[in-house]
């Protein structure tokens, strides 16, 4: 992905309540053991609606254990996580199962689509054990889903029929269905070309910019660059909390094919 630079301007922090606030979280495994694993040590933030972040940090560093703890999927040691003002560190697991499929929505490097389902379908899956939407209305609401990532002409299709960058469009699509509050995206540009990764770059920026607070996991810094804030971690710590001006993915889309083909 070419080198894209954030502009300097500081964009001026919300003022609403946040719709994540994280204070002294701390994550251990095996803690009764003589040699427990600390994966996070004592993490504060607050996340504000319509933030979009990135989550940056090497391997090791305790980006998946965070992710995994804000898309309520694990429980921390200690410490409290408010999703949307409700503290969510000691839910039981039928209300955080409840909780995850309404609040937040999830993207996943690897796609995560069923292949013997159409992209409709697979739009659909949150849904499913939705008593209080219809199939009407579910069929419905995936496919504006489809139609807000641009799918409209791929409703049908499976995905071994589509490309990486049109199935990862779907599987945004099945996040966006229950109109999610959060959406966390773990590596979401990971196994797509330069091109076709400035394309789905610039299609959360439109969705932020509309309004939905992204969480975005990446090692990248071409990627982080379009993010509005990054938060790095380092063994554990949150070592920094920075905000930036965001680079324009489409702007740098538009740039790239404006470049000439190299000749083999």
């Amino acid at each position: 992905m070419p080198a894209l630079q954030p502009e300097t301007r500081d964009p001026i922090p919300g003022t609403r309540p946040p719709v994540i606030a994280v204070r002294d979280l701390v994550k251990t495994y095996d803690p009764n053991s003589p040699n427990p694993v600390r994966a996070l040590q004592g993490l504060s933030f607050q996340i504000q609606p319509g933030e979009f972040v990135a989550v940056m940090g090497a391997s090791g560093s305790g980006k998946s254990t965070l992710m995994n703890i804000l898309g309520c999927l694990d429980r921390p040691t200690s410490g409290t996580y408010r999703l949307d003002g409700a503290d969510v560190s000691r839910e039981r697991r039928r209300r955080l199962a409840s909780l995850r499929s309404r609040a937040l929505g999830f993207v996943f490097q690897n796609f995560q689509l069923l292949p013997r389902l159409t992209a409709l379908e697979n739009a659909e899956l949150p849904l499913q054990y939705r008593r209080d939407v219809s199939t009407r209305q579910r069929r419905a609401r995936a496919e504006e889903a489809l139609v807000k990532v641009g799918l409209a002409d791929k409703l049908r299709r499976r995905p071994t029929e589509l490309s990486g960058g049109q199935q990862q469009r779907i599987a945004i699509a099945r996040a966006l269905v229950n109109t999610p509050r959060v959406l966390l995206a773990d590596e979401p540009t990971g196994n797509l070309d330069t091109h076709t990764g400035l394309e789905l770059l610039a299609l959360l920026q439109q969705l932020n910019r509309a309004g939905l607070t992204i969480v975005m996991v990446t090692h990248e810094n071409d990627v982080a660059v379009c993010a509005m804030r990054r938060l790095i971690l380092r063994d554990g710590r949150l070592v920094t909390d920075a905000r930036q001006q965001p680079a324009d993915a489409q702007a740098h889309l538009a740039a790239l094919l404006q470049q000439p083909a190299n000749d083999s």
